[in-house]
């Protein structure tokens, strides 16, 4: 491929001689096969270098299009009547963002990035883009701020209405407004992936592409004819997730992935690369991670100064001229360009001297060619063996005005003048008259018009118009009751929830209704979480397989690599697996495919690190498991401040319809990730949970009578406080009360302080499970909500105010989390109410050491108990006191918090 385009880059001033060459190579590849002519190349470019030969690198090529005119292929459109398409889209597109700010001063929306897009979107949706009536279609990443001209499109196709476009921006009122970018928890039936937070739609479309491939390698979905589409910018290219997935997009040979990068040269407040060139650079960046590069840079008005430049002038200087330089000639009039760019050189000046100086301002970039454009898609799509990237040249604020149109200022532009609508409506051509403009209207062609009949009939050839959500799947069965009985009767063997997750695991696998649904997704971690059983029973999916012996082959739990294997083993990079996660879990919706995916995962490297992903894998309305392994500040010992996980489940209760859980027990385990199943795809809820799994052996209890519902919905007694007579310094007394709650690993540490608090103390304290603190409080605030709205109704009492209401004694609730967690519910519990946890950085020790720092083990527990009893009156202050001491807690210890 590179050398096809490199013969197309430089002026052939001896066709003849070139000609011989050519057929020396062609001779070559004939009589000898490819490895001699490759050979033969590497020999000719080592003998350039020692000839000091000056060659561009093999990752870049010249600054012109890489398809030449007599390569380009026959349009098979009505280009005129497509042009007239695209002038429509891209009033309305405007008219949406000016009515909307007019009404409502600074709601916001953009104008520019649609406008220099334009018509990389309507060669796709007119030619390339395959709809989802009958088959599950393309999947496509709009370029988040290119929105409106979405919008304007389903318009003119009678999809949405001028009422919806006057709620632009506006998306209280139900089923009226439009998101302000691809949102599918909002607009459930029209975008498919949320893409405006930057540089995740270049990294989930990888995934997502990949994911396709997985599918059909495994024998689940026939996706060889669906493709993956992402439409990016080039400021957005700075986003290291832009970049992250380029490597494993060529190595899995992804030819079923196509970006477009929209190269306007600005970013969000000027130029992207004022001092360079981003389209060379991105060259680099791509060829070098092996991708089919296509550049799209000039239009076909260049293509005659192009085939008469024999000196190469022309090219060099487009190679020359930097970017802020080529922003500033599209803001500039023709005799700025011909002095600028034409008349250094009287060569060149003279290349131009029979063009006026508006034919020099008509010149136009590559991306607002619909030929030029059509040809780069055809090219993609009948590329093989690699993803490819098409970099598009384009004017940001194309058509917009002198005002708006390659302005530093341009992304920021929401309104224009009724002189710059005048100016713009002129340049579209469109029948609007004068006296309508002040109020930006809509203009619509008419339902039966050619325009409309035109884009329909184009739109049913390709399966059905776009964006398009649509969700057909059918519910999948529960679990087998095999899967999850052997957790309820507990184990008196050590073991961890990480341990009991892994059983449970192979256990959903090996169910012969959900277990091809599967997806485990680790990001190298396998090991460390016991789960390399999974290599040898279902294999780690590779798109090639396995070409080589592992070197563990002769092991029973040896490393393999299958075509069809299940496991998504990621390699360090939890970004890439939060793709794969969303991939995954939103199969159900892109392929009518409930899969079910488990992304298991070091918890502090989860939320805290690729938090952006889990809000958009929330906003994707994503089903699945987030399993967060080796959990807890202080369980994970050994380990030290930056593994040390404190805080998870406090980014995670930010996200609405996610259901976060901290269980204890493999049968509290086993109970969530069933409601899970049967919750997301029995019932079909939008929901996905985040599971904390931890690594600390002990034996798991049989589970007791009727605690299922407790489980779910997030809190529970595990035992009954023991019977006895008190000892509180005032001889034979009725024995305190008390209530402790513990979640997690550190639920072990509350029942020891319950039998400490017995034992030394002759306090009868109840103990209660927390799996989850976080649905605790939503269930409060909805009761909370209902109770004010409903003030003559009789008040609802939420259900942690019911399971903990003001009698049993204070309680102590003790969590390896920060204090924040089961802060979540102290509002609607007694004012005796005391929670204890890991605020502070994490450290390395041991676990004992650990506890006792944080002040959550048994002393530090009962030393609390003990003081909510006095101060509820129910123990004496001194005896209190002295209590503390006998544990041999230090009241003068520095906070943890501080140091």
């Amino acid at each position: 491929m590179y050398f096809d385009e490199f013969k197309q880059q430089l002026p052939d001033i001896d066709p003849q001689e070139t000609d011989e060459w050519l057929a020396s190579l062609d001779q070559v590849v004939e009589d000898e096969g490819e490895n001699r002519a490759r050979f033969l190349m590497f020999k000719l470019l080592k003998r350039a270098r020692q000839l000091h030969v000056g060659l561009p690198p093999l990752t870049q090529t010249r600054y012109i299009n890489t398809i030449s005119p007599e390569q380009e292929p026959f349009f098979p459109g009505d280009e005129e009547l497509e042009h007239r398409i695209r002038r429509i889209v891209r009033w309305n597109a405007v008219a949406m963002v000016l009515r909307a700010n007019n009404r409502f001063t600074g709601i916001g929306g953009h104008l520019a990035t649609y406008a220099s897009a334009a018509s990389l979107y309507e060669v796709g949706f007119n030619h390339f883009f395959r709809g989802k009536d009958e088959k599950p279609g393309d999947q496509i990443y709009y370029q988040g701020h290119a929105a409106p001209g979405m919008y304007a499109r389903a318009f003119l196709e009678g999809r949405l209405s001028e009422d919806q476009l006057d709620h632009f921006r506006r998306e209280v009122e139900p089923g009226a407004g439009l998101s302000s970018y691809p949102h599918p928890r909002l607009m459930p039936d029209f975008w498919e992936f949320p893409t405006v937070s930057m540089g995740l739609g270049p990294l989930s479309a990888i995934y997502q592409a990949r994911f396709n491939r997985y599918l059909h390698n495994r024998g689940l979905r026939d996706t060889s004819e669906q493709r993956v589409w992402a439409f990016l910018g080039d400021g957005e290219m700075d986003e290291p997730e832009s970049l992250a997935g380029l490597s494993i997009a060529a190595r899995e040979g992804l030819d079923n992935l196509i970006f477009v990068v929209n190269c306007n040269l600005q970013r969000l407040d000027g130029p992207v690369r004022g001092n360079g060139k981003i389209i060379q650079e991105l060259e680099g960046l791509y060829r070098g991670a092996g991708w089919n590069v296509i550049k799209v840079i000039w239009g076909r008005e260049w293509d005659d100064l192009l085939a008469r430049d024999v000196d190469g002038l022309l090219v060099e200087q487009m190679n020359n001229t930097l970017d802020g330089e080529f922003q500033k000639f599209s803001v500039s009039g023709g005799a700025y360009i011909r002095e600028h760019f034409f008349g250094p050189d009287a060569r060149l000046r003279k290349l131009v001297e029979h063009l006026s100086d508006d034919d020099l301002t008509r010149l136009r970039r590559g991306g607002h060619d619909y030929r030029k454009v059509y040809a780069a898609y055809k090219a993609a799509t009948d590329y093989t063996g690699a993803p490819t990237v098409i970099l598009v040249h384009t004017v940001k604020g194309w058509t917009l005005g002198p005002g708006v149109e390659a302005r530093n200022i341009t992304h920021q532009a929401k309104k224009l003048s009724e002189a710059e609508l005048k100016v713009f409506r002129d340049r579209l051509e469109l029948p609007i008259p004068d006296a309508k403009l002040k109020d930006a209207p809509y203009y619509h062609p008419g339902p039966d018009s050619p325009e409309v009949a035109y884009i329909r009939e184009r739109r049913q050839a390709l399966g059905g118009q776009l964006p398009k959500r649509i969700v057909r799947v059918a519910p999948l069965p529960s679990p087998a009751s095999q899967v999850d009985a052997e957790f309820a009767a507990g184990s008196q063997i050590a073991v961890s929830t990480t341990m009991a997750f892994t059983r449970l695991l192979r256990n959903l696998i090996r169910d012969p209704n959900l277990g091809p649904r599967i997806v485990p997704i680790i990001p190298d971690e396998a090991r460390t979480f016991g789960m390399d059983p999974l290599f040898k029973e279902v294999g780690i999916y590779a798109a090639v397989g396995q070409r080589y012996e592992p070197v563990d082959s002769d092991l029973v739990l040896s490393y393999r690599e299958a075509k069809d294997g299940q496991v998504l083993e990621e390699g360090i990079t939890e970004a890439g697996s939060m793709a794969s996660l969303q991939a995954a879990g939103t199969s159900y919706a892109s392929h009518d495919l409930a899969m079910i995916p488990f992304y298991i995962f070091y918890s502090m490297f989860g939320f805290q690190r690729t938090g952006d992903q889990v809000w958009a894998f929330g906003d994707a309305r994503g089903r699945g498991f987030m399993m967060g392994a080796t959990a807890g500040r202080t369980t994970l010992h050994g380990e030290g401040l930056q593994h040390d996980d404190g805080h998870s489940h406090i980014l995670a209760s930010n996200i609405p319809n996610i259901r976060a859980y901290d269980p204890a027990f493999a049968y509290e385990l086993a109970a969530v990730v069933r409601d899970g199943i049967e919750r997301m795809y029995g019932h079909g809820e939008d929901v996905f949970y985040y599971v904390t799994l931890h690594n600390e052996n002990y034996s798991m209890p049989a589970k007791p009578d009727g605690v299922d519902d407790g489980i779910i919905r997030g809190l529970y007694r595990l035992a009954e406080a023991p019977a006895l007579d008190g000892k509180n310094g005032a001889g034979k007394a009725k024995a305190p009360r008390a209530r402790l709650v513990g979640s997690g690993s550190i639920l072990q540490q509350v029942l020891a302080a319950q039998s400490l608090l017995a034992e030394q103390f002759g306090v009868a304290a109840e103990v209660y499970s927390a799996p989850s603190f976080q649905l605790l409080r939503r269930d409060a605030l909805e009761a909370d909500r209902w109770n004010r709205l409903h003030p003559a109704d009789e008040p609802r009492v939420p259900y942690v105010s019911q399971v903990l209401g003001p009698d049993g004694g204070p309680i102590v609730a003790a969590t390896d989390w920060v204090k924040a967690l089961p802060d979540l519910v102290s509002r609607w519990l007694p004012d005796s109410y005391i929670s204890l946890g890991t605020d502070g950085f994490g450290r390395s020790d041991t676990r004992e050491a650990l506890r006792s720092f944080f002040e959550i083990d048994p002393p530090q527990i009962a030393a609390a108990t003990l003081a909510a009893l006095s101060r509820c009156g129910s123990l004496p202050a001194k005896r209190a006191a002295a209590a503390i001491k006998e544990l041999g807690v230090d009241p003068d210890k520095t906070d943890p918090l501080s140091v």
